[in-house]
């Protein structure tokens, strides 16, 4: 008897308002069978990124979403049939599933991953959002032992990892989270030097108060008023690495841009870069040795928010963009 697929699809856009559940439908069909050169993949363990919502407002390093697709995203995914040589039944492989239970896909650009345990520190700290955090901070940001960087969207998966390397260069460190709760974490489980809560409001002043000196580095996750408020205590020839900008993703598009950016740019000889982890792929081998060797020796501490149940995708989606989770959030569609 063949198996079921069972996919979630993106039934229709969001139109200038937030993701909810109806944006979503879940639909059966037999799983599919590999060709010549293709795999047939289980899914395991599902990736769930603010990316995810950003696919769906056009094209960015990937194709934009339309209605009636396969909802897209990464996933931990073991071999279950393939015609290709370097892949066998049981090999666990990172692929472009989508939210379903199978897919066929062409075996050229599929890697075998190491038999790691627990395996999902091949989707965290191992995978996008540890190299992420890692290529960002530390090519992008370039910071130095004594200096001041503040992350943004700190309690999450890429956010939580900068901070805590950050501190093994030897930097004061200082995270922008959303309440008191994830502020305590920040500073007293991963090591964080201060928190700011940008849910409290007035978060110019709250930089002032934490950072009278200004700030050397900032890594950006959420673009928005937070942005806007670093820019302003940004120190002379300071360094922004833009990874993301979660606050304009889900909703109508903000009435106006940061305000005064020309000129802060200029009169503070702030330097700004754009990345995509994939632009330091010839690096991965190195950072991948730093990242294994800082959990090994307790510098690094990898937290991860598993939720049970390939329907239950869209909710988890939904709470990760309202900043719900800790950490690198995942479904768990298989152990």
């Amino acid at each position: 008897m063949a198996e079921i697929n069972r996919q979630i699809v993106l039934d229709r856009l969001p139109q200038g308002d937030k993701l909810a559940r109806e944006h979503f439908r879940l639909t059966e069909g037999a799983a599919p069978s590999p060709g010549e050169g293709e795999v047939l993949l289980r899914t395991r363990y599902i990736s769930l990124d603010a990316a995810n919502r950003a696919w769906m407002q056009g094209a960015t390093y990937r194709s934009a979403l339309n209605s009636g697709d396969v909802m897209a995203g990464g996933a931990l995914a073991e071999v279950v049939a393939s015609n290709v040589g370097h892949l066998k039944p049981g090999d666990v492989v990172f692929a472009d599933t989508g939210w379903q239970d199978y897919v066929v896909l062409s075996g050229k650009r599929l890697e075998k991953l190491p038999q790691l345990e627990p395996m999902t520190h091949l989707m965290s700290v191992y995978g996008i959002a540890g190299l992420t955090a890692y290529f960002g901070l530390l090519e992008c940001g370039k910071p130095k032992a004594g200096e001041t960087v503040v992350v943004s969207a700190a309690a999450g998966s890429v956010g939580s990892i900068v901070g805590q390397i950050a501190k093994i260069k030897g930097c004061r460190v200082v995270g922008v989270a959303g309440g008191a709760e994830k502020g305590r974490w920040l500073v007293d489980e991963l090591g964080f030097d201060a928190a700011i809560d940008y849910k409290a409001g007035g978060l110019r002043q709250q930089f002032k108060e934490i950072l009278p000196e200004g700030i050397d580095v900032y890594f950006d996750n959420t673009g928005g008023e937070i942005f806007e408020a670093c820019l302003f205590a940004m120190k002379n020839f300071g360094r922004i690495a833009c990874c993301g900008a979660v606050s304009q993703y889900d909703g109508a598009a903000p009435p106006h841009g940061p305000r005064g950016i020309p000129g802060l740019i200029v009169t503070k000889r702030l330097s700004l870069r754009g990345f995509v982890v994939m632009d330091f792929d010839d690096q991965r081998e190195a950072a991948l040795k730093d990242l294994q060797g800082w959990v090994a020796d307790g510098r690094l501490k990898v937290q991860e928010d598993i939720i049970d149940g390939l329907e239950n995708t869209p909710a988890a989606l939904i709470g990760l963009l309202n900043g719900e989770n800790r950490g690198k959030r995942m479904i768990r569609v298989r152990g």
